[in-house]
C-alpha cells in the first residue's frame, strides 16, 4: 500500500512541471509550434491523449542553448575588422560627427577672466615664476653656436685664377644672438685683394627674419670702418636673403643684397641659384666704385652632400660691373665682366 502511495506521489511531481513547461521556445523539435497545430476535428481526437500527456517523463525540457548578447559599439574590437574591404566613400561621415563641430572665431571673453597663470592660485607664485623662467631657458631660450662656410672655392677665369671665402657664425638664442661674418678674395699664388669682417647683433623680428646691426671693417684694399644695418632670413618661396646698408666713417652710403635658393634634386644633390649685387649712393674713386649698381654676380652651384656638414660643389657664375664702375674699369684697361668656373666646399659645424 505504501509503495502505491509513493509511486503516485512521484508521478504527480513529474506531471505538474511537465504540463507547465512552455515548449514554444524549443528549436530542437521538427514539428510545428503548438500555436501552429490544427485543433482536434472530432470528439474522439479530442479525447485521445497526446504523447506528452501519455508520457510526461519524456517531455522534460532540453538544456537551452547559451544566450547570445549583441555587442555594443563600445565593446567591438575594431582591430579585428578588415577595413580594406569597406567602402568608406559610401559612408556619411558628416552624420558621424555627433555634434562635435570645432567652433570658429576668437575665444570667448570669459576665457580671459581667470588669472594669467592659473597655477599661481594653488602654488607659491614666486616658485612658479622661477619654474617658468627655468622652462624658458631649457626649452626656448637655450644658447647655441654655429659656424657656416657657405663658400670656400677656387675660381678659374680667363684671366687670373682666384680663391674666395664667405664664412659666417653666430652664438646666442633663437631670438637674440651675436653674428660674425667675413668674406674676401684673392689671387691664387698672390695676396688678398679684398677682405672684410662684420660683428653684428641679431634680433628676431618675426618667425622668418632677424634684424642685424653692428659694425663692418674692411681690411683690404684699404682700411675703412662702417656702421651696418640689415635683415637676414628666409623670404617666401624658401629664398635665403641677406640685405644690409653700410655707412662709412667718411659718410659714404653703400648696400649689398644676397639671395640664394636650394633646389633639392635628390636626397643628396642640391642645385643652388645665387645672385648678389651692390649699390652705391655716390662715386668712391679710391675704391674704383661708381654711383649706381657697381657689381652684379649671378650663378649656379651644384653640390653633393655626402653628409649635410660636408658638401663639395662645382659651379658657374657671371660677374660684371655696370654704369660708372664699368667705365672706371675700362679706363684702367681691364674687362668689366666675365664668366667664372668654380670648385668649392660648403660645410658647417
Amino acid at each position: 500500500m505504501m509503495r502505491v502511495v509513493l509511486l503516485a506521489g512521484v508521478a504527480a511531481l513529474f506531471a505538474v512541471p511537465a504540463a507547465a513547461q512552455d515548449h514554444s521556445g524549443h528549436t530542437g523539435h521538427t514539428g510545428p509550434a503548438p500555436e501552429e497545430q490544427a485543433p482536434p476535428q472530432t470528439e474522439e481526437e479530442a479525447a485521445t491523449p497526446t504523447e506528452a500527456q501519455a508520457n510526461p517523463l519524456g517531455t522534460l525540457r532540453r538544456p537551452a542553448p547559451p544566450r547570445v548578447v549583441p555587442q555594443t559599439h563600445q565593446a567591438m574590437d575594431h582591430s579585428q575588422m578588415d577595413h580594406s574591404t569597406m567602402d568608406h566613400s559610401a559612408m556619411d561621415h558628416e552624420a558621424m560627427n555627433h555634434g562635435t563641430d570645432v567652433p570658429s572665431g576668437p575665444p570667448p571673453a570669459r576665457a580671459f577672466e581667470g588669472p594669467l597663470h592659473a597655477a599661481d592660485a594653488i602654488f607659491d607664485p614666486q616658485r612658479m615664476a622661477r619654474a617658468r623662467a627655468y622652462s624658458r631657458v631649457t626649452h626656448g631660450n637655450a644658447r647655441y653656436a654655429t659656424i657656416l662656410a657657405e663658400r670656400l672655392e677656387a675660381r678659374i677665369t680667363s684671366g687670373e685664377d682666384a680663391y674666395l671665402w664667405d664664412v659666417s657664425g653666430w652664438y646666442g638664442t633663437p631670438t637674440q644672438r651675436i653674428v660674425f661674418k667675413t668674406e674676401g678674395e684673392g689671387e691664387i699664388g698672390g695676396g688678398i685683394e679684398d677682405a672684410e669682417v662684420q660683428l653684428l647683433w641679431g634680433h628676431a623680428i618675426g618667425p622668418w627674419f632677424d634684424l642685424q646691426a653692428g659694425v663692418r671693417l674692411d681690411v683690404e684694399p684699404d682700411t675703412a670702418a662702417y656702421l651696418a644695418l640689415g635683415v637676414a632670413g628666409l623670404a617666401p618661396y624658401m629664398i635665403h636673403l641677406d640685405a644690409a646698408a653700410f655707412v662709412s666713417d667718411n659718410g659714404e652710403l653703400t648696400a649689398r643684397v644676397e639671395a640664394e635658393h636650394d633646389m633639392r634634386l635628390t636626397q643628396r644633390m642640391v642645385l643652388q641659384p645665387r645672385i648678389e649685387f651692390e649699390l652705391s649712393a655716390q662715386d668712391i674713386p679710391e675704391r674704383g666704385i661708381g654711383a649706381g649698381l657697381p657689381k652684379v654676380e649671378a650663378g649656379l652651384r651644384l653640390r653633393y652632400e655626402f653628409v649635410p656638414e660636408f658638401a663639395p660643389y662645382v659651379g658657374i657664375e657671371y660677374e660684371t660691373a655696370t654704369g660708372r664702375t664699368a667705365e672706371i674699369i675700362r679706363a684702367a684697361g681691364e674687362d668689366p665682366g666675365g664668366v667664372n668656373f668654380m670648385i668649392g666646399l660648403r660645410t658647417f659645424f
